[in-house]
């Protein structure tokens, strides 16, 4: 079975600098029908005033996975790491133990837009680890990317410590494509941007859907879309 989420059904939170929507529970926002979808606990839709940002903040026992759509993020951790993630970048931070860390809007002119997902470990305590990886619009036209992995045998891609691949795609209008599965495994598909139509259910930016005992979503897009699909188990 194919379930669809509309963007409005999310929640949403106005800080004056962030505008932000979340596909689960998240801060003030509480819906118990909503705790997240097998190991996704986290999707935030978040769009950050120039400069702003979170400033140094505590993570535990969290895989989190950054996606920027357009505009650049600035991020420092206690591991030493600093970096700039701009579009097209796929940013890794396994908070295991426990880490620090900001973000920040890299510009201050304009808007930073991405997602930021946090999926559960298989297990707690892991020693913390960070990745970030660029993946070329060319490498997701009107094909699934491999981004994200749980199998530290594929290549070229951020290994997470969970059972779940993360693609994602640039499609052209009236492109299709046909993903399959294992029934007993759980797809989410979240929209970025465009039109698709999946499994003949409508689709729009900010819109998601997700599967119940369903081996395969064909997707199709009416206008040039961008969208994120995971596979979990």
């Amino acid at each position: 079975m194919v379930h669809y989420y509309p963007s409005e059904a999310r929640g949403s939170a106005e800080h004056g600098w962030l505008h932000a929507k979340h596909s689960f529970s998240f801060a003030d926002f509480y819906d118990p029908a909503r705790m997240g979808f097998r190991s996704l606990r986290v999707i935030n839709e978040d769009r950050i005033e120039a400069g702003k940002g979170f400033p140094t903040h505590p993570h535990k026992d969290m895989e989190i996975v950054t996606y920027v759509i357009s505009g650049a993020l600035e991020h420092k951790d206690s591991m030493g790491n600093g970096s700039i993630i701009n579009p097209g970048d796929v940013q890794y931070m396994s908070a295991g133990s426990g880490v620090l860390h900001s973000e920040f809007n890299h510009s201050q002119s304009g808007l930073t837009h991405l997602l930021q997902i946090w999926i559960l470990p298989d297990k707690a305590n892991y020693q913390p680890r960070y990745n970030q990886k660029s993946f070329s619009e060319d490498d997701k036209k009107n094909k699934l990317k491999l981004v994200v992995s749980g199998n530290e045998k594929e290549k070229d891609v951020i290994h997470v410590r969970q059972d779940v691949f993360l693609f994602t795609s640039f499609l052209d209008a009236g492109e299709v494509l046909e993903y399959k599965t294992n029934p007993k495994r759980g797809l989410w598909l979240q929209m970025v941007r465009g039109h698709l139509n999946v499994n003949n259910q409508k689709m729009n930016a900010g819109d998601a859907i997700f599967t119940q005992g369903e081996s395969a979503l064909k997707i199709k897009s009416e206008k040039d879309a961008e969208f994120l699909l995971f596979d979990l188990g």
